[in-house]
């Protein structure tokens, strides 16, 4: 029981973190975008760097980025919510059952963790080159944030949450007394 109430917990604890997020992003809109604003402009990158070509001046493509980046955490957030309740509901329930209330918050933390690993540490980081600016460089805070995410996702689909006498009541045997 304790590794389910811990995989709940897990799950939760990376939901309650993208709804802050998403609320920070939400409510400090202009100086979230700032940080978006800078990054597709590639304003603070090393100077005469080759991939200047890259930048992009449309503030309106910036503003679709950032509303992207929110929508995404948000999904995050609701998934990891749903998939964390679920969890909870299922904590006393049969293996198959406890294995099939992960979906929801495999679903979050997977695309929690492509907003952060595709959007920040790909896109920004590499396409972007935001890792040359001193300002506005989110790679160490992407990273940590989707290595997180990643390792919730590994524990949460580990086989090892099955309650006392399920593994065996599961193959016909009996539990031992």
């Amino acid at each position: 029981m304790l590794i389910r109430l811990s995989k709940s917990a897990m799950v939760l604890a990376m939901a309650f973190f993208a709804t802050l997020v998403a609320f920070g992003n939400i409510t400090d809109y202009a100086t979230n975008f700032a940080f978006v604003h800078h990054v597709f402009l590639m304003d603070t990158t090393f100077p005469g760097n080759g991939i200047m070509y890259r930048a992009i001046q449309q503030e309106w493509v910036h503003h679709a980025g950032y509303i992207g980046i929110i929508t995404l955490e948000t999904l995050t957030a609701v998934l990891c919510w749903i998939g964390g309740a679920r969890l909870l509901k299922a904590r006393n329930a049969a293996p198959g059952a406890f294995r099939a209330a992960k979906n929801w918050a495999i679903g979050g933390l997977t695309l929690g963790f492509l907003t952060w690993q595709v959007a920040f540490m790909s896109v920004g980081g590499e396409w972007f080159g935001m890792w040359m600016s001193k300002q506005w460089n989110g790679v160490p805070d992407a990273f940590r944030f989707f290595i997180t995410l990643l390792m919730v996702l590994i524990y949460l689909t580990m086989d090892n949450d099955a309650l006392p006498g399920q593994d065996a009541a599961a193959r016909g045997m009996h539990a031992p007394q």
